[in-house]
């Protein structure tokens, strides 16, 4: 998350930082305008996937799956808008892409158009409109009030 953080900082935005109270792990980063520390995943989840705009999604361990399924089944669901999920990396992602294209897929666990909620990209800035094109399309099926 430095890296975000500290890209929001840079280029002019407002950075924050939800952290999680671990034993040895997370605390905050150097680059954050505003921080919280939840104790609980849910909570935190609930605060930065609701009002999320998009997610570019990197290399990560069980915590960054977590956040990719759980966005991916609340888009799914309709339980929140959707919005972009863009997988960084290409091969990075690329066996979990193929095993989920030939298992839950293959079995009719999910859909072809589950997997078209994901994106994939090894290009910053093809990352970045994937997330703009998802904000402007919002906007631009939002009633006029």
């Amino acid at each position: 998350m430095e890296g975000a953080n500290r890209g929001a900082q840079e280029g002019g935005g407002v950075s924050v930082g939800f952290n999680i109270e671990l034993p040895h792990e997370q605390h905050p980063n150097p680059y954050l305008d505003i921080s919280h520390t939840f104790n609980h995943f849910y909570a935190r989840k609930v605060c930065f996937v609701r009002p999320s705009e998009g997610f570019v999604i990197f290399p990560g361990g069980f915590g960054t799956l977590d956040e990719m399924y759980e966005s991916l089944t609340l888009i799914q669901t309709g339980k929140i808008r959707h919005f972009p999920v863009v997988l960084y990396d290409s091969d990075y992602w690329g066996e979990l892409l193929e095993w989920l294209r030939g298992e839950p897929l293959g079995d009719g666990m999910i859909s072809p158009a589950d997997l078209e909620l994901l994106h994939v990209t090894d290009d910053p800035d093809q990352a970045a409109q994937f997330v703009f094109g998802g904000y402007d399309q919002r906007q631009a099926d939002a009633p006029n009030t």
